[in-house]
């Protein structure tokens, strides 16, 4: 970026020089007039105006503040890009075009239930400064930005300007009000349909940029860096096809797959290795997919590569028999470490017995080996609803519409004596994203190829449709 603005003509720096009189005479002028016409209502506008009442019922006579959150400064005068808050998104509908600063207002009226306005900074009279001298919220640097009248019927909500916005004393503020936080946290437990709609197709959308992914292991392999190769490819599908990424996509290979959150992801891709990728792509709507694929970059499993991604699968197959609904979630999670206590103990890892190992007191010697837990719930936000009550997470029950994550795995860091060698640097997560039914888990991500054989064909399809001539000009 080599430009910026200026609110005042008459403050001048290295970087904001004066405006000459003859710009400021002729700037205001000679502009066509702006479109008149109104947006029809967007369809999830009739599901938020529906997540506001429940809001409204738990909070009777409380006027109840929502703001969507400010620009965060990256270095200097560059900020990073602009995601609302998610529950400012969930409550308005507002997604990816959501305007940085706006508040969403519940005022008590007085027959009961809640108003609701949104205020947020219209964009400017062509007539002011801020329209082309503000480089962040300015027209001219920015580009088009809405006008109050267009998105109160595209969100069927009043708007008003910021300006007109106060706080008083008794407001409850979001991130400030404990019980209002909680509250909007839990209202995210059960997925509407447009939630659920939302759900599916940022799962397919991340199910293509695997795919990508798949599809370019030469390159990956031929790359210095190649655990970016796979980052940017799959960057690509996320900001063509949605928003962007949910997350910070973890592109993990070799010994990296031992550690959780790697999104360094500045390591070579050697032949033999296991990359585990962990990405989800974030579509308009906010709403995000979380999936995890271990692949062979040559295109097989060695037989311990295949002995340890299998039993992860197994502790996978497990968690998805195991949930249902009236179970309680941290079922899907017990479930799941049964596996990985009983098959880590036959080969000779564990001090203990796995009986042993999965006592609640005194065992855990297993969890070495997986320190996460099996599941969070998944939403718009990628670890959704982390602000409800234990009571109503961990030990809450499980209820059709809600969606989850099932994602265990097994992780022998590279300098981990209580292993075989044999084992060291070896990482695999299988993370599959489920909607709860009232016949059962529906795992919506069951395209994208889980089983080790599944994996294989899947390397050997897309290296049989690869070019094998020079790329033409």
């Amino acid at each position: 970026m080599s430009t910026s603005g200026d609110t005042s003509s008459n403050t001048t720096t290295n970087r904001r020089q004066p405006f000459p009189q003859g710009f400021l005479d002729s700037i205001s002028s000679g502009w066509a007039e702006r479109p008149g016409s109104l947006p029809p209502q967007r369809p999830q506008a009739q599901y938020a105006a529906a997540r506001r009442e429940r809001l409204s019922a738990a909070f009777p006579g409380r006027r109840l503040v929502i703001p969507a959150g400010e620009m965060k400064q990256r270095s200097n005068d560059t900020d990073y890009p602009f995601r609302a808050h998610s529950a400012f998104s969930h409550l308005t509908g507002w997604g990816s075009d959501s305007e940085p600063g706006a508040v969403l207002v519940m005022d008590p009226l007085p027959e009961g239930g809640h108003g609701a306005t949104l205020y947020f900074r219209e964009r400017a009279d062509r007539t002011t400064p801020e329209f082309y001298a503000d480089a962040s919220v300015g027209e001219f640097w920015i580009g088009p930005r809405p006008a109050l009248a267009g998105v109160a019927a595209d969100l069927g909500l009043e708007t008003r300007h910021l300006d007109d916005f106060a706080t008083a004393d008794a407001d409850l503020m979001l991130d400030v009000d404990a019980e209002l936080t909680r509250a909007v946290s839990e209202l995210r437990l059960v997925k509407d349909a447009f939630e659920v709609e939302q759900m599916r197709l940022a799962v397919e959308v991340t199910a293509h940029g695997f795919d990508d992914i798949v599809a370019e292991l030469p390159r990956v392999l031929a790359h210095p860096r190649g655990e970016r190769v796979v980052e940017g490819v799959f960057h690509l599908r996320a900001r063509t096809d949605g928003n962007g990424e949910g997350y910070d996509t973890i592109a993990a290979s070799g010994p990296h797959a031992c550690y959780l959150h790697w999104t360094r992801n500045d390591g070579t891709v050697a032949p033999g290795d296991l990359i585990l990728i962990d990405a989800g792509v974030e579509v308009d709507s906010l709403y995000t997919a979380d999936i995890t694929r271990t692949i062979p970059v040559s295109g097989r499993f060695t037989d311990v590569q295949r002995r340890v991604y299998e039993t992860v699968r197994e502790a996978a197959d497990a968690a998805f028999a195991a949930a249902r609904p009236g179970v309680t979630f941290r079922t899907v999670h017990e479930a799941a470490m049964r596996v990985i206590a009983q098959r880590t103990a036959e080969w000779g890892l564990l001090p203990v017995s796995a009986d042993e190992a999965l006592d609640a007191d005194r065992g855990g010697q297993h969890r070495r080996y997986m320190v996460h837990g099996t599941s969070h719930h998944l939403g718009i936000d990628v670890h959704d609803c982390a602000q409800a009550r234990r009571e109503m997470y961990y030990d809450g029950i499980l209820e059709p519409g809600m969606v989850f994550t099932i994602e265990p795995g097994l992780y022998f860091q590279i300098d981990d004596l209580t292993v075989p060698e044999e084992y060291r640097g070896i990482g695999v997560r299988i993370e599959d994203d489920v909607l709860m039914t009232a016949d059962g888990p529906e795992n919506l991500s069951a395209s994208i190829p889980r089983t080790a054989d599944e994996v294989e064909a899947w390397i050997a399809r897309h290296a049989s449709t690869a070019p094998t001539g020079p790329t033409p000009l």
